[in-house]
């Protein structure tokens, strides 16, 4: 627990500090704010490994799109929300209305153009999804989103919610791009808990475009379920072996 209060410091410092540093960037062009918020994730990552003993791995970078396309993610913890800065090269955050408020992260989200939203998910905020969603695929950037739409324990059976993604496959056209991940074996989805061990990310094959609500959701779920739970597995062994408790 000293570590993971350590580690807290470290990643609200380094929020504080950079948030200030990085001010003068949303004068530029977005790209090089982008650059600034990728700094930080990788920040976050080195305080992983040299506080916590949790090394962090980016798989399937192959599978990578080129142009608009939208990054549908597996929801674990806090660090989802870093790592598409390092992944995805023009990312657009879906996030909730109440972060647009946060000190630093606020500021950012709203000087790169993220997609802030009601999570209440009335049409109105569907219909508000769909608009700014193809404003930013227009400009050629990565939609990211997390499908089940809050964190999930690595054990709590999958909630996936359909109508936000698959109105935006239907609204868009693009490739949808599957994020596996084991965080919450490290990260705990509550709590201030940081278990040493490795977290994975991996990047699945694309679904093409075109795919009805129910073979959409049927096959992303499937993909994401499955992969999640092979580097589940995978993560807990690496806890095992290295006799984490």
């Amino acid at each position: 627990m000293l570590r993971s209060y350590l580690f807290l410091a470290w990643l609200y410092g380094w929020m504080a500090v950079c948030g200030i540093l990085y001010i003068p960037t949303v004068l530029f062009p977005r790209a090089v704010t982008q650059h600034a918020l990728a700094l930080y994730a990788q920040i976050v990552r080195v305080g992983l490994k040299l506080i916590c003993g949790i090394e962090t791995e980016i798989r399937g970078r192959e599978n990578m799109v080129q142009g608009p396309a939208i990054y549908a993610g597996k929801h674990h913890c806090m660090l989802d929300v870093f790592i598409p800065f390092i992944i995805v090269r023009d990312s657009c955050h879906i996030l909730k209305r109440e972060l647009m408020w946060t000190p630093f992260l606020g500021w950012y989200a709203l000087s790169t153009g993220m997609i802030p939203i009601d999570r209440e998910g009335t049409s109105r905020t569907l219909k508000a999804i769909i608009a700014a969603g193809k404003k930013r695929a227009a400009q050629g950037r990565t939609i990211v989103i997390f499908p089940e739409g809050t964190r999930r324990a690595p054990d709590d059976p999958p909630l996936y919610q359909a109508a936000g993604i698959s109105a935006l496959n239907k609204a868009l056209n693009v490739a949808i791009i599957p994020v596996a991940t084991n965080a919450g074996v490290c990260w705990t989805a509550k709590g201030a808990r940081r278990l040493p061990g490795k977290i994975v990310y991996e990047v699945l094959p694309a679904i093409p475009p075109g795919l009805d609500r129910k073979a959409l959701m049927a096959r992303l779920e499937s993909d994401l379920e499955t992969a999640s739970n092979r580097l589940i597995a995978e993560g807990r062994a690496v806890q095992a072996a290295r006799g984490a408790r």
